[in-house]
């Protein structure tokens, strides 16, 4: 379950405010987007923790075999460039992109938006939602991202400057050429 808080424009939140937030409500989780508003997630339930932590464990055995970036879990937030701070379920970075920042912006929520993220969506999320979170995403610079949604079996794919494309029940899903050598197998998510 989600709950907004619409602060704007009675409140704006810098990001150090915004860090600051976190820091001393760290059994939320709290992310805002483009808009200003703040929203206050509750945290997953068993099966959505356990497919993350499956998929999250590829993400890692590909990134640890090929060193080309960095593989980011749902803790993570970022500040995107469109002005929403964002914790994808999955992220991952270019190496020379994360290097770029400095050790400051690396240590509290990086300002910059992944390469490519990926979204689960659970029971208690909204698609609509997440949709609009995902089109965050690329207004921001994302170049590849997966919104997986196990309720109707199916994987909303979405690239930079190309329209979304709709997977049914996909075995498996490509890095294509932002995921260089990825191939995530999936088919067991749909069982």
């Amino acid at each position: 379950m989600t709950t907004t808080l619409k602060l704007q424009p009675a409140i704006a939140i810098d990001s150090d405010k915004f860090f600051q937030i976190c820091q001393q409500n760290p059994e939320l989780v709290i992310e805002e987007n483009a808009q200003g508003e703040l929203l206050i997630m509750s945290p997953t339930g068993g099966e959505t923790g356990r497919k993350n932590a499956e998929l999250i464990g590829d993400f890692i055995i590909w990134n640890r075999k090929h060193k080309l970036g960095f593989v980011f879990d749902s803790s993570t937030c970022f500040q995107l460039p469109q002005g929403g701070r964002r914790s994808p379920d999955i992220a991952w970075v270019k190496k020379e992109r994360w290097l770029d920042l400095s050790t400051e912006e690396r240590e509290k929520f990086p300002p910059i938006c992944p390469d490519f993220v990926l979204e689960l969506l659970c029971p208690s999320d909204t698609l609509t939602v997440t949709q609009a979170k995902m089109e965050e995403y690329l207004a921001s610079g994302l170049c590849l991202g997966w919104l997986i949604d196990p309720q109707n079996q199916r994987v909303e794919v979405y690239r930079s400057n190309l329209p979304k494309e709709i997977l049914v029940k996909p075995n498996q899903l490509l890095g294509e050429n932002i995921l260089l050598n990825f191939v995530l197998e999936i088919d067991w998510f749909w069982g």
